[in-house]
């Protein structure tokens, strides 16, 4: 934790409270994929959900309503975590579907389609032929990932995204764990997209307490959106300030956390 910051209480030790709060209530649960479902791994497509993570996913849908939540295009995110029944929200938000016909396309995003391909071959002339950089172009975003590049080409990488971006004011800088991101200067993030689907799905209701688990910068816009209403959970080893309640060390205590909130909402029925 950053000095100074208090240590959030373990999730796992919190069930009691956290079955209080359930108490004659239904559940909600929004999951980021990368960091919180599976570990932080060298390259994006060895992100691979492991057997036991998808039964308790699918556990948890048999009980409540699960959508996953990721910056990842939503065709990625499905096609690695192959459980029916889910809402799937790539992209951070600009692409949604899930059961019953839910099917949302962000209006303004695609317009930003040929901005961010620009923006891709600036980034690749810049910094493409610095070894272990990877640069992902996304349906709604340009993510560089910088974890196996050496340390002193950093620089070089950090500044060619500032040039890109400050070349385009119509997309916006983000990062996370060991990545850039360049996305649609729009008002639209994580955050929005899980009060928007508290809407659409009809859960926008006091009797719906939402949860959010995920490990990232980008996660705090829907910890900050539930803050009010649901519980926040940040999974990660160590953490400086951030808006959610409690605290899982990794994936696995995702998992065991998950599995003991199924235990819980079946409980409250």
């Amino acid at each position: 934790m950053t000095p100074g910051t208090p240590t959030l209480p373990s999730g796992l030790d919190s069930m009691e409270q956290i079955a209080g709060r359930l108490a004659g209530k239904r559940a909600a649960v929004f999951l980021d994929y990368d960091g919180t479902l599976t570990p932080i791994v060298s390259r994006p497509e060895l992100a691979v959900l492991s057997d036991e993570m998808r039964a308790t996913l699918e556990r948890l849908a048999a009980v409540c309503t699960v959508a996953i939540v990721s910056g990842r295009d939503r065709l990625d995110v499905e096609g690695l975590v192959k459980v029916d029944g889910l809402v799937y929200a790539g992209s951070h938000g600009f692409d949604i579907v899930g059961p019953g016909g839910l099917d949302m396309q962000h209006e303004e995003g695609a317009r930003y389609r040929p901005i961010l391909e620009q923006a891709a071959d600036e980034i690749e002339q810049r910094v493409g032929g610095i070894e272990g950089v990877l640069i992902e172009r996304k349906k709604y975003a340009v993510a560089i990932h910088y974890r196996l590049v050496a340390d002193e080409h950093l620089p070089r990488i950090d500044a060619a995204v500032d040039e890109v971006a400050g070349a385009h004011p119509e997309l916006r800088r983000t990062g996370g764990k060991k990545v850039y991101e360049l996305r649609p200067k729009l008002e639209w993030h994580k955050g929005k997209a899980v009060l928007w689907l508290l809407e659409a799905l009809d859960l926008d209701h006091p009797d719906v307490v939402p949860f959010y688990l995920g490990d990232d910068e980008t996660d705090e816009d829907a910890f900050r959106a539930i803050a009010d209403r649901g519980i926040g959970v940040m999974v990660a080893e160590d953490r400086g300030a951030t808006s959610a309640r409690y605290l899982l060390r990794d994936p696995g205590e995702a998992r065991a956390f998950l599995d003991r909130l199924i235990d819980t909402v079946e409980g409250t029925h």
